[in-house]
């Protein structure tokens, strides 16, 4: 390794030349890092114009990197905690800036970047601003719609997995998915995840999954970038066709920050590729507890019940109904034997009671009766009409007369009254 020293004398101290330095006599890594180290720091400070492609936050400071609008080129900046209080707060990931930056080297690993002093935002960026106008359009034409997003199956026959071929992404959802269910099945397209063929790859891969019946449901998976890297995920072609897509659709694009078109479409948002795999299959090791506890449940309702049930009959059973029967029959067959007794001995009584009153009332009508009074003597005197004669004056002479006695009528022809002898 050469070292060289700048040539406007802006390195100090230990710093490398090229006359100190040859092939039998090398100088160290840790003295060419300084060389150039000193010759970064004699620039200056500088104003560039970018796009914000990347910013995390630790410790309060800002580590992100800037895109060139027009090229792919790019640079790391750091912003520390106490410039970043003076900036405005809703700087973020896609923002067209300007920022003010001096060149910095880190020695230890040989890194280059830029420190912000100032930055300020000039407008969303080219691509950004498509983007947000065409999430307006999908959005008022209903693509976001929970109403139309398709539930996931509890447990898919097949799951299709659209990703990178080699891609960590993909053994994320391979091997969280094996875990949580032993005997899950996928049928896996891969396509590419960034770049000019991204686009047309997903859809053919989509349009391949989404016609085989035996798939139940999709997943999209890649792992991460910044945000023109993610652009295809947002790609209008592909939006549309994952929202007509009649299987359902899981998207599970970058990170938790990572925000693409096609996770609002998509029937399911999943943060990150290990995430889809959880909610796409169950837990095994959860469900088989499940069902221990919906079985222990159910033994216990099902114990329960059928000790109530046997203590419910137990009590019935101990009844004398049920455990001496006989006693109860003939209990109520004596029962029957004394109301029958008792009935005949009434009936008996009364059928006597009414024998002596008719013969009574057959001794009074006898008594009373016109017979007895015609057989002592008597004799009923009638006219032809049936009228008794009670007076004399009804058969004046000449009338014919009806007289019955006691045994049979005779007839008879009045004389008319004769006068009444007295006794002496």
């Amino acid at each position: 390794m050469t070292g060289f020293a700048p040539d406007d004398g802006g390195a100090t101290g230990d710093a490398v030349h090229p006359r100190d330095s040859t092939a039998d006599a090398p100088t160290s890594v840790a003295r060419f890092n300084d060389t150039i180290r000193a010759f970064i720091s004699s620039w200056g400070s500088v104003w560039v114009e970018g796009e914000i492609t990347s910013w995390n936050v630790r410790g309060g400071n800002v580590y992100g990197r800037l895109k060139d609008l027009g090229t792919d080129a790019s640079v790391s900046f750091r912003l520390w905690s106490s410039t970043r209080q003076r900036l405005a707060a809703d700087l973020s990931v896609g923002d067209h800036v300007v920022a003010c930056v001096k060149s910095d080297y880190f020695v230890k690993t040989g890194d280059f970047s830029v420190i912000v002093s100032a930055m300020r935002h000039v407008g969303l960026g080219d691509q950004l601003e498509k983007l947000e106008r065409l999430r307006a359009q999908l959005r008022r034409e209903g693509l976001f719609d929970p109403a139309r997003k398709k539930p996931l199956p509890f447990l898919p026959n097949l799951i299709g997995l659209i990703t990178g071929e080699r891609s960590d992404a993909e053994r994320d959802v391979l091997r969280n998915a094996e875990l949580r269910w032993p005997g899950v099945r996928f049928r896996i397209v891969h396509a590419a995840v960034q770049g000019e063929r991204s686009v047309p790859e997903t859809l053919g891969a989509l349009g391949t999954l989404d016609a085989d019946p035996d798939v139940d449901v999709i997943v999209i998976a890649r792992g991460g970038g910044d945000p023109q890297q993610l652009l295809g995920f947002s790609d209008e072609r592909l939006v549309r066709a994952v929202a007509a897509a009649a299987t359902p659709v899981v998207s599970a694009i970058g990170h938790e920050n990572d925000h693409p078109l096609l996770d609002d479409v998509a029937d399911l948002r999943a943060s990150t590729p290990t995430d889809a795999a959880k909610r796409v299959v169950p837990d095994v090791a959860e469900q088989r507890a499940l069902v221990a506890q919906l079985r222990s449940r159910l033994t216990t309702r099902l114990t329960l019940r059928l000790s109530h049930d046997i203590a419910q009959l137990e009590q019935l059973r101990s009844r004398p109904a049920l455990s001496r029967p006989e006693e109860q029959l003939e209990r109520r067959s004596h029962e029957v034997e004394l109301l029958v007794g008792r009935s005949r001995a009434t009936l008996e009584r009364r059928v006597a009671e009414a024998g002596l009153r008719t013969r009574e009332l057959r001794a009074s009508l006898r008594a009373l009766s016109p017979a007895s009074t015609l057989a002592r003597g008597y004799a009923i005197a009638h006219l032809d009409s049936g009228v008794i004669v009670r007076d004399a004056a009804q058969a004046p002479a000449g009338t014919a007369l009806t007289v019955t006695v006691g045994r049979g009528s005779v007839a008879a022809t009045s004389r008319g009254e004769i006068a009444e002898q007295t006794s002496n």
